[in-house]
């Protein structure tokens, strides 16, 4: 027989196709999760710059046309008051839904904010869950921003540095609420640092979550914890 008419024939055997798959489906299996949380953890950061542009932008924009601040907020309970921050919000971003009640398992509007990997209030315990005393706004993109209703004199003065010290009379007079990007959503967990100690620049974030604390005053809107701050300026 001449070799020019021998067929030589090469490939994988059945065995060996399904060993590669099998190998595959593993590592696909391993990497995902760590991939999907990544992605997520991107999303969520993204949302949060732009949570926190937006009502940088409605309060410089109510400055602009109407000439009060967040300063000059009194308080008042009454949608036609002219300076109540539920005002500011409903004439300067799109708002789709307000809430004043508090959320109710009940009622099919089950909402819980977690700590971690506990539950619980979370931060500034008075203000971090959406209840009775909380007005909820819904903006289109899907973005929820809560805070007291009795929110008031949210100032610290043009010339002046936040300090502890300011920093607890703003507290006081309600000046502080929370973003919740993607807005009843879950996880509804309120970022924590994931390495470090947590205090000033001492904080890593690997997994950015959902929920972010925030402080407002004057013509300003800034983060209301270590890990929502190490959020905002990181990478």
């Amino acid at each position: 027989m001449r070799l020019s008419n021998m067929r030589v024939r090469s490939g994988f055997t059945l065995a060996e196709v399904l060993i590669t798959l099998g190998i595959i489906g593993v590592v696909a299996a391993m990497t995902m999760p760590t991939l999907m949380n990544s992605t997520q953890g991107a999303q969520y950061k993204a949302a949060y710059k732009k949570a926190l542009s937006a009502l940088s932008q409605a309060v410089t924009l109510n400055v602009a046309l109407d000439e009060w601040s967040f300063a000059d907020v009194d308080g008042g309970t009454d949608d036609n008051d002219t300076y109540r921050l539920s005002t500011m919000l409903r004439q300067r971003m799109n708002v789709v839904d307000v809430k004043s009640e508090a959320f109710d398992d009940a009622k099919g509007d089950p909402y819980s904010v977690k700590v971690g990997t506990g539950t619980g209030s979370g931060i500034n315990a008075a203000i971090a869950t959406p209840g009775a005393g909380n007005v909820t706004f819904f903006f289109n993109d899907g973005i929820m921003f809560t805070f007291p209703a009795g929110v008031n004199n949210c100032t610290i003065g043009s010339d002046t540095q936040l300090t502890d010290t300011n920093r607890a009379t703003l507290v006081t007079n309600n000046c502080v609420g929370f973003i919740d990007v993607n807005g009843i959503k879950a996880p509804n967990r309120i970022v924590q640092c994931d390495e470090g100690t947590g205090t000033s620049d001492d904080c890593t974030i690997k997994s950015p979550t959902d929920i972010y604390p925030v402080l407002f005053y004057d013509q300003t809107v800034i983060p209301n914890s270590v890990a929502a701050r190490a959020v905002l300026y990181s990478k």
